[in-house]
């Protein structure tokens, strides 16, 4: 058995691992590099030369989640290779390319796009699939994608475990070490490909959505006109607004047609298990509905934003009935994306951001603490190696707090044999 990490060791995003036997080739991820500061990814495999080459002879592509830097390549993907991706997120992506087939200039492509992710196989949590003499079976975890999935890998007499992004402070994020017993109880691991984006980033608080949803109440008691960025498929912090305004006061939870939509999703698939999920009172903000109007300016409201000129419209419709001293926008995403002297500062973040009169930060990764990712290699304990990926830089794992043994373990080239 062999594995080979094309991409994802030192850098974040763009992730792409191959796991082979003499007979069968699988991919887990095939993700587009993280684009710059413009929005543009810079990426030497994004062409349909690249990609052919690159999946000559192979058998199917597994999907963790629906990010782009673990999925943005697929539309390069030869039909006759099939590629797997979990039933909800499916669903997503499709909104995704439905939305975009609407706003863009390049309507044929994006329906091209849609019509691909519509014959991707779903995916079920638990369920194995058999690509020849390789089995993958998917867990859910939690991510800031819903239904994102680790793998456990079996051929050949010995098992991998591939956890994808993953974290265990978001409200899904309880049943992680549950999982990880269950699969150890069934037998040893003998690889862990595990992220590490935390790593790089040690001194940043990590707290729980629990956590953020009484920061968020504690705002809205202050302002009366809340907006929210934050990302518009990251179902637990969704949640995590919607339930906030929903204990402080009796104002209208409001977003486009589209986020709507995607709150749809949810509620039909998570929402079933938990009211947690259940995005049943959402408003489709229309600048000509008078009703909906009158009652946010009588009892204010939150609105779902994003960083387009759009919501930018939206905004100036509603300016001059706003106070600045009850407005503010909770901005709840990656704090480098605003940081004008960052590498990561996105000019179109900057500008929607800078509109607002009063802005408050709170936000938590999507992403493994650093003593999530040291209790994750200690429960899997894999018997022969653990490979990191997903991370600045694949020496940062030595500082876990794991024992020695463990550390002995740490495999940093991109090419294993098993």
């Amino acid at each position: 058995m062999k594995i080979t990490i094309h991409r994802g060791i030192n850098q974040i995003g763009g992730c792409i691992t191959e796991v082979a036997t003499e007979n069968t080739r699988i991919f887990i991820d095939l993700g587009q590099n993280l684009p710059d500061n413009e929005g543009v990814s810079n990426d030497e495999l994004a062409s349909e030369e690249s990609i052919k080459n690159l999946t000559k002879d192979l058998d199917a592509i597994f999907y963790t989640h629906y990010h782009g830097d673990h999925l943005d390549l697929f539309h390069f993907v030869p039909n006759i290779i099939p590629q797997y991706i979990g039933q909800v997120a499916k669903q997503v992506v499709i909104e995704k390319y439905k939305r975009l087939s609407f706003i863009q200039n390049d309507k044929e492509r994006f329906e091209s796009y849609r019509d691909q992710v519509e014959n991707m196989i779903s995916l079920r949590e638990g369920k194995s699939v058999q690509v020849k003499d390789i089995k993958v079976t998917p867990y859910f975890v939690s991510h800031s994608a819903y239904e994102s999935f680790m793998f456990l890998i079996e051929a050949e007499n010995k098992r991998i475990l591939h956890t994808g992004d993953f974290r265990d402070h978001g409200y899904l994020g309880n049943g992680l070490r549950k999982i990880l017993n269950k699969i150890v109880i069934e037998g040893a691991v003998d690889m862990l490909i595990i992220e590490g984006t935390m790593l790089s980033r040690q001194g940043e608080r990590v707290k729980t959505e629990n956590e953020l949803q009484k920061d968020v109440i504690s705002i809205m008691n202050q302002y009366k006109n809340v907006f929210v960025l934050c990302s518009s498929t990251d179902m637990e912090r969704l949640a995590t607004f919607y339930a906030a305004n929903k204990k402080v006061h009796n104002r209208p939870f409001v977003c486009d047609n589209y986020q709507k939509n995607i709150l749809k999703i949810f509620s039909k698939s998570a929402g079933t298990k938990t009211p947690l999920f259940r995005f049943d009172s959402v408003y489709d903000f229309r600048e000509n509905n008078k009703k909906l109007h009158d009652w946010m300016q009588d009892k204010g409201f939150c609105m779902l934003v994003r960083p387009t000129e759009k919501f930018s419209k939206y905004y100036n419709s509603l300016r001059e009935q706003l106070k600045d001293e009850d407005t503010v926008l909770i901005y709840s995403m990656w704090g480098m994306y605003i940081q004008a002297k960052s590498k990561y500062a996105k000019e179109n973040y900057l500008r929607f951001v800078n509109q607002f009169p009063n802005i408050e930060k709170l936000h938590t990764s999507g992403h493994a603490s650093v003593e999530c990712l040291s209790d994750v290699c200690k429960i899997v304990n894999p018997t022969k190696g653990i490979v990191p990926i997903h991370g600045e830089d694949k020496n940062d794992y030595y500082s876990l707090d794991i024992p020695e043994a463990l550390k002995e373990r740490i495999v940093t080239s991109s090419i294993i044999n098993l």
